[in-house]
């Protein structure tokens, strides 16, 4: 069955990704899209343009929402959705904390229907790669993992500038490496936050958060968010044996470009693919009933669990 896909919210991300992914997927189409500009509705091109949410997820054509709105709204919007019957795929941070994570799941489960974080880059054949090579012992007992993400921010009048709006370097491209720490991290592993600084901009937002942890007693992390530093991002993992790196194009969010994983001094390249396009496919053969990997929501609010402590440790 062809997925008929409502869009909430015709983001940036939405329309240079999620759109392109859509039509690349072999099980999905944009049926819907609602968003505060109808003409950017449009510009999405969907069978229909609805003018409100409400409309959208009422909507009995709709089988799932894809939400793309800002942060703080992901709570409400995707408990209505499910509530309204829809599967729902929601843009990363899954919520601005726990305690709304749980909401949502908690409205996913007893809707019977899927909740599934958007965190794309997990199903770029190279995570699903470095995974593999972490589980199977080819690096030997995992000892360390390093990350950073950040970037000089340029934009203005953006939520990412909010603290009330989910806004803050550590919800923004922190999602990316604390879902490498549970993908690699054993089942029930805790994290053990060492330190945890930031530094806050004029907004109240945290521009750069830095820290320190250890997950199940024995793998050291380290982590590193910013919207004022240069561009990088960087991975690294360090088993008793060998390390994994990421040599070539960005350590999270290589998109339809070449790409490679290096394991001690041997290098597997990868070709371009669309995560996107994986993701939205994968999803859409759960909904059919078949039996494919996507992110549980375990994992999560796992992730959720482990930004909020971030953020709780890095307030001054």
């Amino acid at each position: 069955m062809t997925i008929r896909w409502g869009f909430l919210g015709a983001s940036w991300v939405a329309s240079t990704a999620l759109v392109p992914a859509v039509a690349t997927a072999n099980n999905a189409s944009l049926f819907a899209v609602a968003s505060r500009d109808p003409k950017r509705s449009q510009m999405l091109n969907p069978t229909k343009v609805h003018a409100t949410y409400e409309d959208l997820i009422s909507d009995p054509e709709v089988d799932a929402v894809y939400i793309s709105l800002a942060n703080h709204l992901h709570l409400e919007w995707a408990i209505k959705s499910l509530n309204a019957g829809k599967h729902v795929l929601c843009e990363k941070p899954l919520a601005t904390s726990y305690a709304e994570a749980k909401a949502m799941s908690n409205a996913a489960v007893s809707n019977d229907r899927l909740l599934v974080e958007a965190v794309w880059t997990r199903w770029h054949p190279r995570f699903e790669r470095m995974v593999e090579l972490v589980r199977n012992g080819d690096i030997g007992q995992l000892q360390n993992i390093d990350s950073s993400f950040t970037f000089p921010a340029s934009f203005t009048e953006n939520y990412r500038l909010n603290p009330e709006m989910g806004g803050g370097s550590l919800l923004d491209v922190g999602p990316y490496q604390a879902h490498v720490w549970s993908a690699l991290a054993p089942k029930g592993a805790e994290l053990e936050i060492q330190s945890s600084t930031a530094k806050f901009g004029p907004t109240g937002i945290d521009l750069t958060t830095q820290m320190r942890a250890t997950l199940n007693d024995s793998i050291a992390v380290s982590a590193l968010t910013s919207f004022e530093q240069e561009e990088k991002q960087s991975l690294v993992i360090l088993g008793q044996s060998a390390k994994i790196e990421f040599p070539q194009s960005p350590a999270f969010t290589s998109w339809k470009e070449a790409s490679s994983i290096q394991i001690g001094d041997h290098v597997e390249t990868f070709a371009p693919v669309d995560p996107f396009a994986l993701m939205i496919e994968a999803v859409g053969k759960r909904i059919n009933g078949e039996s494919v990997w996507l992110p549980s929501l375990r994992e999560s609010l796992w992730v959720m669990d482990v930004l909020d402590r971030i953020k709780v440790s890095s307030r001054p």
